[in-house]
């Protein structure tokens, strides 16, 4: 149904003016949950070491990574460090408004491109004892969303957060079954207790403890050869061969995503096949990660 009403509207109104809908949208729900935020001073985070936010961008989204990062910036409870994470090539691009962000509470370090691995690889290296809590540089993150995730933290460090994650599915002959078939966004009493057939996706926000994945999730030449553009299908991988499962938690809540501009409103495409290609050369690679017997349990 929803996918019918959004074709029937492009048919109807030109592009110009459903983005300027949907910037409306955003607006009115970012208004909403600022009004909810709760007053006064915001709380240390209680998670027994550093916690770190870690994210990354590119140029094309620089004109919208202001929103995001100043919606990190607001959550309830304080990280020890907020790490925007920024290609080489690319640093010299990187807009004034987001410079400007350092006096407030971001930190910017340049890496390698490693396209999306930028989010959480680099931060793996860097502080290989930290809590590390994976963003998206095009969402916004409601004031408790940092919160909803170390408050939920019970001290298993064999156990991933998510605040959204997929069901990975096995076929008839006990293979991963094509991606398009898995079960998404997962928020039934299972999905909330620690799986093995859960897939947390790092952009919505997750919750990684020290030591939760494989050694082997910072080796370039893997993940570039068996996985080169689906990272949370490798840190998924990472993540059972290390004896690590993942759980959702917090409240159930809507995605907010700032609208692509005009004239990259036509990139997104259906990545299915690409995906599926990836789970067969990783399964080739290291088994079936649902029945995988990880090094930690």
């Amino acid at each position: 149904m929803k996918t019918a009403l959004k074709s029937a509207l492009k048919s109807i109104f030109p592009r110009s003016l459903l983005r300027e809908l949907q910037w409306w949208h955003v607006r009115l729900v970012v208004l909403a949950a600022r009004r909810r935020r709760r007053g006064g001073e915001r709380k240390p985070h209680p998670l027994p070491g550093r916690m770190i936010v870690s994210l990354t961008s590119y140029p094309p989204r620089f004109g919208t990574l202001e929103l995001t990062l100043n919606s990190l910036l607001e959550q309830t409870i304080m990280p020890d460090e907020i790490v925007l994470w920024i290609a080489d090539q690319d640093m010299p691009k990187l807009p004034e408004n987001i410079l400007r962000l350092q006096g407030r509470g971001i930190t910017i370090r340049t890496c390698e491109d490693l396209k999306s691995y930028k989010k959480l690889v680099p931060a793996i290296e860097a502080e290989p004892g930290a809590f590390i809590v994976t963003a998206d540089d095009d969402l916004y993150y409601e004031p408790t969303w940092l919160e909803q995730l170390a408050e939920a933290w019970d001290g298993d460090r064999r156990t991933i957060l998510a605040r959204r994650a997929h069901r990975v599915k096995e076929d008839s002959k006990g293979r991963i079954a094509p991606y398009a078939s898995w079960g998404w966004e997962v928020w039934d009493d299972a999905a909330r207790k620690p799986s093995a057939d859960i897939l947390a996706t790092s952009g919505a926000g997750a919750l990684f403890p020290p030591g939760a994945l494989d050694p082997r999730v910072t080796d370039r030449s893997l993940f570039q050869t068996l996985s080169p553009t689906a990272d949370d299908l490798w840190f998924y991988w990472m993540a059972r061969l290390a004896g690590t499962r993942s759980k959702v938690v917090g409240r159930r809540s809507r995605t907010v995503m700032w609208p692509l501009p005009l004239e990259n409103s036509l990139a997104a495409t259906n990545n299915f096949g690409g995906n599926d290609r990836q789970i067969r050369m990783l399964e080739e690679a290291f088994g079936n990660p649902i029945r995988v017997q990880g090094q930690g349990r």
